[in-house]
């Protein structure tokens, strides 16, 4: 279902964080104990949606184990706002019936957030697979938006100084390899980075205004 990724021996995290949201307090107990047998840290559990947002929000689990019916908030929307937010890929826990007919998935954005499902029966056989599975793909997916932002910034950055050098260029009457090698040294000389310095030029250009 998602990207495999190694991620430490078995391709488990140590002791991952579970917050559990489950309705019925005798299922949630057996849920709960499954975990603790996988090797799973129980960090909290809940009775429904509001509850669980609540705590998640709190204790920012690794991840949050919630029916996909819960009262209150359901577990698509629960995930959606904790995957959004960035505080916790959700599993949702689910009858497939339920799963494709009573929610619009189109909703939750989850073809692209980290929010999966299991169907029941919960087996240990069933529930570690789909627990690591989504683990793995929360860690490509923060990956992801990290090389995204550093690219994003790398653009930026490289605009800054495009309209540094220019502005050297028209006041001083350098070259474009000059304009550059003077924020270069500059960047060196006073151990910034280049957009800072870059900034700085820009900025001293504008006031000049």
């Amino acid at each position: 279902m998602f990207p495999e990724d190694g991620g430490g021996e078995g391709g488990k995290l140590e002791q991952p964080r579970v917050l559990v949201a489950i309705a019925k307090e005798n299922v949630r107990s057996n849920v709960k104990q499954m975990l603790i047998r996988g090797g799973y840290h129980v960090v909290a559990d809940a009775e429904d949606g509001f509850q669980a947002l609540r705590q998640a929000r709190t204790l920012s689990p690794d991840l949050v184990l919630a029916e996909a019916d819960l009262p209150g908030m359901n577990g698509f929307e629960l995930g959606r706002i904790l995957a959004n937010d960035k505080v916790a890929p959700v599993l949702l826990i689910s009858r497939e019936t339920f799963l494709f007919s009573q929610y619009d998935m189109k909703k939750t954005g989850s073809i692209e957030l980290p929010i999966g499902y299991v169907t029941q029966p919960l087996t240990e056989s069933s529930l570690f697979p789909a627990i690591e599975s989504l683990l793995n793909y929360n860690r490509y997916y923060q990956m992801l938006e990290s090389e995204i932002k550093n690219l994003q910034e790398k653009i930026e950055t490289r605009k800054i100084v495009e309209r540094a050098k220019g502005i050297l260029m028209e006041q001083l009457g350098l070259s474009e390899a000059e304009a550059y090698r003077r924020i270069q040294k500059q960047s060196m000389d006073k151990c910034l980075p280049m957009r800072k310095v870059a900034e700085a030029i820009i900025l001293a250009y504008d006031l000049k205004k």
